[in-house]
């Protein structure tokens, strides 16, 4: 399933929406990414792109528009010999929509525009996203840039950009909108933040059809490998409750960035009956996004129950954002037929995790791990960070080393998972502690757009960061991220999750990223010729260490057939929606 042979030229969309790599072009770029991804589905290109492309996707496509999703990162990925410009050439819109949602895809998100913008010149082109609303008024001074919705909830509003261009109408109506025209720069206020998800559609059976229509799985992949290891999700919130210093997507920042002042929920009913729609197209694991007590145990108790009602099969994840008590492990064993759980407590160390605003203490993180594991939780993952305000080397460290005394308390049970990774590759615009730095021991290397944007293709990636604390420079950071993931690798092998074998393998992949990062830092500083050549070299042996740097990416894989065998699955959904379609009309 591919693109149109040469001289085929694609139908015309009214909006096709775009993911972009990281950096462009990774595949031409001597970059030693190091463990950002590690503990993501993606890789270090970041090719999974946000939930919001669908939930858009789905609204206009119910208005009658003519809509496409496109995952440009995993289609390089994937087809190393891909002519992006040439693809991008037959491609035909009235809009093109790039995500600038993570701040990782800086540097990719405005290349691919630039050149969708030379290409199309007649064609508008629109971003969105957390990272486009902060850096809005910096984004659309870009010559690449048309259009910029704001906020965390752009369907409504871009539905009615879409109206309005199709009538080229007013754009100063259209809420959340930045834009510019011939007079200037213009920012519309952020008036449509809904309260509710409840409004939303999440309609799976349209991104099967859509992958039918354009004959197109590649490009309709969420990650790089998902026909491999899919894996879905259902959100029940917009916004947080809660005001973690080193996160974009806090309450605070939800505020200041995005006009959200408390979050939106949807109704757990409605989040019940989207896992149950997943299942109609899909046997994939469901990842239920935000902790399901957030709005109140009421709604955790009808979510429940909702699902036992619905008698669903898939094999849900619950995410916790503090420690639970063992009724609710109890009441997700009673309901779902398989479920796991991750929490990321971030650090062992109670003063650390206190000063990173999380108000909870160890006790509470061991006597959750016990009752899930006591109430038969397939799989409890654990995840911890480095790079924290008042976190030290030591205490990074220790966290790794907390992890043995987590297994001599639950019998070496090989449920439980634990893994750490450094907060990388930047501290996120919009949180406390990018707002107030020196008040969190932060020292911040880039405070606009275009400074994450030049920081991204830097060969090294302890240079991309973007950051570094009181406690630990980034050759620090980065020294202490292969030091505790050699501790955790220790842990495994004594307690018998990882054979000798393995263990030695993922000991020498953590030698041979120290050395590269060493031997990238020497070439950097060679004469240009010399520079050039070792940095080629340098790139074959990067690449191979791309992803699972200091954790193993399979590790992070869910029990779950290949897309393929959930093709019939998928068909009798399509007929089956098919048919609720043709009855409604």
């Amino acid at each position: 399933m591919g693109w149109p042979l040469s001289g085929e030229y694609m139908a015309k969309e009214d909006l096709i929406l775009i993911h972009a790599p990281s950096v462009y072009d990774f595949r031409k770029e001597s970059l030693f990414y190091g463990p950002v991804s590690d503990l993501v589905p993606s890789t270090p290109v970041f090719e999974m792109y946000p939930f919001g492309f669908t939930t858009m996707a789905v609204q206009l496509a119910k208005a009658g528009y003519r809509v496409r999703l496109i995952n440009l990162a995993s289609m390089m990925l994937n087809d190393r010999n891909l002519d992006v410009e040439k693809y991008l050439s037959r491609l035909d819109s009235e809009v093109f929509g790039l995500d600038l949602h993570w701040l990782p895809h800086a540097h990719g998100s405005l290349a691919i525009a630039e050149m969708i913008r030379r290409l199309h010149p007649n064609s508008k082109i629109l971003f969105g996203g957390f990272s486009s609303s902060y850096f809005h008024e910096e984004l659309i001074q870009y010559p690449q840039v048309d259009l910029i919705l704001r906020g965390d909830s752009t369907e409504m509003p871009l539905l009615q950009l879409m109206d309005t261009l199709e009538k080229r109408g007013d754009l100063s109506a259209v809420p959340n909108l930045t834009w510019k025209d011939k007079s200037g720069i213009h920012a519309n206020e952020i008036s449509y933040v809904p309260t509710s998800m409840d409004h939303l559609d999440i309609d799976y059976g349209w991104i099967v059809r859509s992958v039918i229509r354009h004959r197109d799985l590649e490009g309709a992949k969420p990650f790089k490998d998902w026909d491999r290891y899919p894996i879905t999700s259902v959100f029940t919130v917009r916004g947080c409750s809660l005001s973690c210093v080193v996160c974009g997507g806090s309450c605070g920042a939800m505020g200041r960035v995005l006009g959200r002042n408390k979050p939106a929920f949807r109704s757990p009913e409605k989040a019940a009956q989207d896992i149950a729609n997943v299942e109609d197209y899909i046997n994939a694991p469901v990842f239920v996004v935000g902790d399901i007590r957030q709005n109140g145990m009421d709604y955790a108790d009808r979510f429940f129950t909702e699902c036992r009602r619905l008698d669903l099969d898939s094999h849900v994840v619950l995410e916790l954002f503090a420690p639970a008590s063992e009724s609710f492990f109890r009441e997700a064993n009673r309901t779902f037929s398989r479920y796991s759980v991750q929490f990321s407590p971030d650090s062992h160390d109670e003063r650390v995790r206190y000063a990173l605003g999380r108000r909870f203490d160890n006790a509470g993180i061991e006597s959750s791990i016990s009752a899930a594991l006591n109430n038969d939780c397939r799989r409890f993952d654990i995840f911890f960070m480095i790079g924290l305000p008042e976190q030290t080397r030591e205490s990074a460290l220790e966290s790794a080393d907390y992890t043995r005394r987590l297994y001599d308390q639950n019998n070496n049970d090989h449920r439980l998972a634990v893994y750490t990774s450094p907060l990388a590759p930047f501290l996120d615009p919009g949180s406390i502690a990018f707002e107030n730095p020196e008040r969190f021991g932060y020292r911040v290397f880039a405070r606009t757009l275009e400074e994450h944007r030049k920081r991204l293709p830097l060969p090294n990636w302890k240079d991309v960061l973007s950051y570094e604390t009181l406690w630990m420079d980034r050759d620090t950071i980065a020294e202490t991220s292969y030091d505790a993931a050699d501790r955790l690798s220790d842990v495994r092998r004594d307690i018998g999750l990882i054979t000798d074998e393995e263990h030695l393998i993922r000991s020498q992949r953590s030698r041979e990223a120290r050395q590269l990062l060493v031997e990238v830092d020497n070439a950097i500083k060679l004469p240009e010729n010399e520079r050039i050549e070792k940095m080629m070299q340098l790139k074959i042996r990067g690449e191979e260490l791309m992803e699972s740097t200091i954790c193993q990416k399979r590790d992070l894989v869910w029990d779950a057939p290949s897309i393929i065998r959930s093709l019939p699955r998928a068909a009798m959904g399509v007929l089956r929606g098919r048919s609720r379609r043709q009855k409604r009309t």
